[in-house]
């Protein structure tokens, strides 16, 4: 079954490229996220291994099905958001350009596929890798000056931070001794046996290099520009799962660290990291002008939420794989709206966008519902890996960081409400009221109000299935 998911879409590129039929090409997407969602349902329920390299175990099949989940919503919405796309201004032809954009759609998803399921350390720095070249055209699709800048600072950061780990991975190579292997199980079973010097050398590195492509702060300045000049369903898989491909590389390594008894060495870089992300956050989100942009900072704070919970230990990696969940469906909602907004306004400045609910109801309604997702209003599940959250600092004594975490985020609920409630509210004078959303249909609205249906039943009352695999996930953690 793993070999279908990495083997599928590249059968399915060679065939969209030779065909090159835009009809064709958006079937085979759709296809293909059927395919893989059923695969990764079926994971759930059993283990499954392709070759030593590549496995479905507790942790990964959270992170699977919410890939899953994300790009079937995304392949639903790709079907109609194709038509209102502006600003070609390459030499091919518009259907040639299209099988561009679903060739590496296609390979975008195999490549996170790849970092879910690797079993070694080396091979899924390779995954990783090859998840930026695949996605760095599908940010370039508009061929704009703004997405051509976009897409070469994405290259450039995140190249760099890529070779960061790599540095990362040679200095735990020299700790290793006799050991000779990457594997993550080898690694974990023989961590009291890893020279200490370099793999606290090696953390940093690791940190810091995959941390660049979650969206850590400092290291977050690629995705700001990235996620707001790529195409709406393409910023909703770059927010909603390629992050949390490079956090589970992370993750991945923490377990080796607290096989080794570091876990205290890793959760004081990781407090760190995740107040640093969700300050920078809140600095920039309280003055946006750009509504995808103020997503974008978005994600930054709820990777940072998402890095403070695994520092925490206990309770709060619970909460921060609540919150990884929740995140995923929520940002993906967003942007994909934020995609109606643009095709309706022709614009992505907040000040020129007004009158949302009037204008395209539906999507006004969306857009709210999300901002309260997002935002953690109950009954949504953000608010609940929250507020877990701030229970793990009280528990553990530290009142003075959630004193902290609460200003921070009372700043950015301010900022994203004031613009939501901007956007969606009043009209402006002299605006014609008509539907410029005539050529939104089904599609363009079905994937948010499935991802909205499905956080409401996580907040309101959890299925056994979802609850279930969070917990298997904490427990393979070791808490």
């Amino acid at each position: 079954m793993i070999e279908i998911l990495l083997l599928f879409p590249v059968a399915a590129a060679i065939l969209i490229f030779l065909f090159n039929s835009r009809r064709f090409s958006s079937m085979l997407i759709l296809l293909y996220a059927a395919v893989f969602l059923g695969i990764s349902v079926m994971f759930c329920f059993e283990p499954y291994e392709f070759t030593r390299y590549f496995r479905v175990d507790q942790l990964n099949r959270l992170f699977l099905i919410i890939l899953a989940v994300i790009f079937s919503g995304v392949a639903l919405y790709n079907l109609g958001s194709m038509k209102g796309m502006k600003g070609m201004k390459g030499a091919e032809e518009p259907g040639r350009s299209h099988s561009f954009y679903s060739m590496n759609i296609l390979l975008f998803v195999a490549s996170m596929i790849g970092v879910i399921l690797s079993t070694h350390l080396a091979l899924l720095w390779v995954f990783v890798e090859a998840s930026t070249l695949s996605s760095s055209y599908l940010i370039y699709y508009s061929r704009t000056k703004s997405s051509l800048e976009a897409t070469w600072k994405y290259l450039f950061i995140c190249s760099i931070g890529i070779a960061i780990a790599f540095v990362g991975i040679i200095f735990l190579s020299m700790g290793l001794g006799n050991l000779d292997s990457l594997f993550f199980d080898d690694l974990q079973k023989n961590a009291a046996l890893i020279n200490p010097f370099w793999l606290k050398l090696a953390y940093p590195f690791m940190l810091v290099g995959f941390g660049t492509k979650v969206g850590f702060g400092p290291v977050h300045s690629w995705l700001p520009d990235a996620h707001s000049e790529s195409p709406s369903p393409i910023s909703a898989l770059l927010s909603g799962t390629l992050l949390n491909t490079a956090l589970l590389g992370i993750i991945r390594i923490n377990r080796v660290m607290d096989a080794a008894r570091m876990g205290w060495y890793t959760q004081m870089l990781l407090l760190v990291i995740g107040f640093i992300s969700i300050f920078i956050a809140a600095v920039y989100i309280v003055n946006i002008r750009n509504y995808k942009r103020m997503l974008a900072y978005s994600s930054i704070e709820n990777m940072g939420i998402i890095a403070i919970g695994l520092g925490l230990g206990g309770a709060g990696i619970f909460a921060a794989l609540l919150h990884t969940a929740a995140h995923s469906l929520t940002k993906a909602s967003l942007f994909l709206t934020s995609g109606n907004i643009l095709k309706v306004y022709e614009t992505k400045y907040i000040g020129e966008v007004k009158g949302l609910l009037k204008k395209d109801s539906l999507s006004g309604w969306l857009w709210i519902f999300s901002f309260a997702g997002i935002v953690g209003l109950p009954p949504f599940p953000i608010f609940l890996s929250e507020f877990l959250i701030i229970r793990s600092m009280f528990e553990g004594g530290r009142v003075w960081l959630a004193v902290i975490f609460f200003l921070l985020l009372t700043v950015i609920i301010a900022g994203i409400g004031r613009a939501v409630f901007y956007m969606t509210g009043g009209i402006r004078e002299g605006d014609d009221i008509s539907l410029r959303a005539k050529g939104l249909g089904f599609y363009s609205y079905a994937p948010q109000i499935i991802f909205l249906a499905i956080l409401i039943l996580m907040g309101v009352s959890m299925p056994d299935f979802i609850y279930n695999l969070i917990q298997s996930a904490v427990q393979f953690m070791g808490v």
